[in-house]
Formats: C-alpha cells, structure tokens, sequence
C-alpha cells in the first residue's frame, strides 16, 4: 500500500514540476516532497482506520449499556481512550522532515525509514481490529474479560510503537 501512495503522489505532478525536476538539484527536493506529501496520505489513511476501530469500540461500550453490563464499559473505555488518542496523534503528526534551518535535518534515506516506519502503524490497525473481533466474539462467554485486556494490551502496544516513531525523527532510534 506504501508504495501504491507514493506511486500516485509521484505521477500526479503538475508539468513544472515535471520540467523542474529535470533541473540538477531539483529532482532530489520533488522526490523528497512526494514522499513527504505520501507519508502525510498514508498517516491519514491509518488516522481514519484508527478511528473506524475506535467507532466499533464505543459501539460495543453503548451495547453493553444497553444490554446492562455497565461493569465492561470501563474495560472497554481504557481501550477506546488508547485508540482515539493514538488517532489524533497519527493524523497530527509533524511531517517526515524539517524545515531548512531546522537543527534537525532529515535527508531521503532518513525520511525513507520513517515511511516505512509510518507504513508498520497499519499493521497496528490490524492488531486492533483483530482484538475488537475477539471481544465481539467473546461476549456472553467466559473468555470476554480475558479479551478486554488483550485489546487493551494491543492499543497500548501500538501506542507504544508509535511513541517510537519521534525517537526515529530525532535519531535515538535505528529502524
């Protein structure tokens, strides 16, 4: 899928910057942009699929209401607090580079890793997803409080994950 984005934000240039890149010096910055601008698109794509699972969360929190099984819903609240919040980071996150008289530089191969880095977050989304299948799966069983946990365990460890992703911008962090 990473590729895919990049792909599309590479083909869509207009014709100066298709006739800029031509020019020495020039095709390094539009190829840094366009990964900048997919890293941006591929941010935002897991911002909204991060927020689908976050809805399927408070869902399953307005059933158990509903159904009164109120003491779930703050099993269920610790996990949809962890997902929103993952959300709202991902989609506000400083774009992959720094500006030019920024005291941190990041070159192409930096903002590279940093994509890919980004592009591992979906994995998360699945993780997540999965977890919420377990939870759905499990309720009117004895196995439900044994899948809370575990989706609570998912949406922090991808939170944990992602807390990485500002280690990797600054350099403390290897990929």
């Amino acid at each position: 899928m990473s590729e895919e984005i990049y792909g599309k934000i590479s083909s869509d240039m207009d014709p100066l910057k298709k006739i800029l890149k031509k020019v020495p010096g020039f095709k390094g910055y539009f190829e840094r942009q366009n990964r900048r601008d997919s890293d941006k698109m591929l941010r935002d794509i897991t911002a909204d699929r991060l927020e689908e699972q976050w809805g399927r969360v408070s869902a399953l929190q307005r059933d158990f209401i509903s159904q009164g099984e109120i003491k779930y819903v703050d099993d269920l609240e610790s996990a949809a607090i962890k997902i929103r919040t993952l959300a709202d980071r991902v989609r506000r996150a400083p774009r992959g580079y720094a500006g030019i008289f920024d005291a941190v530089k990041i070159n192409e191969e930096e903002l590279g890793r940093l994509y890919t880095y980004d592009a591992a977050l979906l994995d998360s989304v699945d993780e997540i997803s999965r977890a919420i299948d377990n939870v759905e799966m499990s309720v009117g069983t004895d196995g439900l409080l044994a899948s809370l946990r575990n989706l609570t365990a998912v949406a922090q460890d991808a939170v944990n994950n992602y807390n990485r992703r500002q280690e990797v911008i600054i350099g403390d962090v290897e990929l």
